[in-house]
């Protein structure tokens, strides 16, 4: 074990209120590409802004058949080992939440109930109504795309349906940045792992619990902006820092 890796199993056994904050480097391993590097998702496909979503039947046209085709890709992922260790975490009592930036659903498939994981941008195993927030499941959404060739309206409302996700210019989840808002400050320990830390407001959360005491641990394969304010940093294979943090034991009920 590494120096840096002691003292992250250090800070991790002072803790008492853990809160992981996770990024698309999570969940590499698992096949599922980042959005930024050489070969990211966005290398061929730049994100489509929200407005554009709403005002174009085109691009509500491709917005469609990119998820799809992604989903024939990726679908199939199942949790790495950065997943289970934090659903270890959790059910150890060590960490009380975990803050996500991805939509890929790998936290809860890793075991951890939907009271304990927060998605600052959606999810995108399923759908939603815009207007009435009425959900669709996506074999629904596919079949009639794919027989007309135009996305269906809400079976409920009419509205548009969209993949459940935060798109750029699309407002942030409110619900959902109070409970992070709520995590961040109870926290004794938070725990930023592969994220660039540059997409705000979400980026936010982890100076959030600095300023309000907590040790910040930043687990990343590269730099990011927030490094000189981190307790410890760790510039490893993610998978390979968390797999043993497997092996702690449940919290005490003394701590």
């Amino acid at each position: 074990m590494t120096l840096e890796h002691s003292e992250l199993h250090t800070l991790i056994g002072n803790a008492n209120r853990i809160v992981a904050f996770t990024g698309a480097g999570i969940s590499t391993e698992c096949g599922i590409p980042d959005f930024r590097s050489p070969g990211g998702i966005w290398t061929n496909n730049m994100p489509i802004e929200f407005d554009d979503f709403l005002n174009s039947i085109d691009m509500r046209k491709e917005a469609w058949q990119r998820k799809f085709r992604l989903d024939d890709e990726f679908s199939s992922a199942t949790p790495g080992r950065g997943h289970k260790a934090l659903a270890h975490l959790v059910h150890t009592g060590r960490a009380s939440h975990i803050i996500t930036q991805n939509i890929d659903n790998l936290h809860q498939a890793s075991g951890v109930g939907p009271d304990q994981v927060i998605e600052l941008h959606g999810n995108g195993t399923y759908a939603k109504c815009l207007d009435c927030g009425e959900r669709h499941e996506l074999p629904w959404v596919r079949e009639r795309f794919e027989g007309s060739g135009t996305p269906p309206g809400c079976s409920a409302c009419g509205g548009l349906v969209k993949s459940a996700t935060i798109s750029f210019g699309q407002p942030m989840p409110q619900h959902e940045m109070t409970r992070a808002e709520a995590a961040t400050l109870n926290c004794d320990l938070f725990i930023a792992i592969g994220s660039s830390l540059v997409v705000f407001p979400a980026a936010g959360f982890p100076l959030r619990a600095k300023q309000n005491g907590a040790n910040l641990v930043i687990i990343n394969r590269d730099t990011t902006e927030l490094d000189p304010y981190a307790d410890l940093v760790i510039q490893d294979d993610i998978g390979t820092v968390l797999e043993p943090l497997m092996d702690l034991a449940p919290l005490s009920p003394l701590n």
